[in-house]
């Protein structure tokens, strides 16, 4: 005998939206349990609150394979308290905003003729451990088979990038000292 289960169709989205919320909250943890990106967040110009946004924007749709809508996404954020549509839009919008200007600060110095200077020479350096950093890590999650020499390398990798990330945090990185 067959047995049929009822499914309506705001269970399947409710379902669908669970196993959505639960990647991109799964993928948030893991982002923010990162001892590099704890030490990028801290310094950089984004909120906590702000980078989660701004990371929901971005992953939301890509998880989900559609677009949603921001009320929708709003739901994804980690905090237990539950928030508004316009809560999440303007936390959205500050986060961009800080982005556009970060990155008007970085075409500035270029532009001024700043990134010629020594002083920059430590932040480019750690850009490239970082890109190399992240090559690494991306050819062991698509190897079946992880050696453990793979596995060394990477953690040597995320140590020397955290070792130099905290050097040049503080003001005195940009000194002529």
């Amino acid at each position: 005998m067959l047995v049929y289960k009822i499914v309506s169709p705001q269970s399947l989205l409710l379902e669908e939206r669970t196993t959505v919320k639960e990647s991109v909250q799964k993928w948030l943890i893991r982002s923010k349990n990162d001892p590099i990106v704890k030490i990028l967040a801290k310094n950089s110009n984004l909120t906590q609150t702000q980078l989660e946004t701004l990371l929901i924007d971005f992953l939301a749709a890509n998880i989900s394979g559609k677009p949603l809508k921001n009320e929708d996404k709003a739901q994804l954020r980690l905090s237990k308290a539950k928030i508004s549509r316009g809560a999440f839009n303007r936390t959205l919008r500050q986060a961009r905003e800080n982005v556009i200007q970060s990155m008007y600060t970085i075409i500035l110095l270029g532009y001024l003729g700043l990134f010629s200077s020594t002083r920059l020479d430590p932040y480019l350096e750690v850009a490239g451990k970082l890109q190399h950093y992240v090559s690494a890590y991306r050819d062991i999650l698509s190897n079946d088979k992880l050696a453990e020499e793979q596995l060394r390398i990477v953690s040597m990798l995320r140590e020397e990038l955290e070792s130099s990330l905290e050097r040049l945090s503080g003001t005195s990185a940009l000194s002529e000292a």
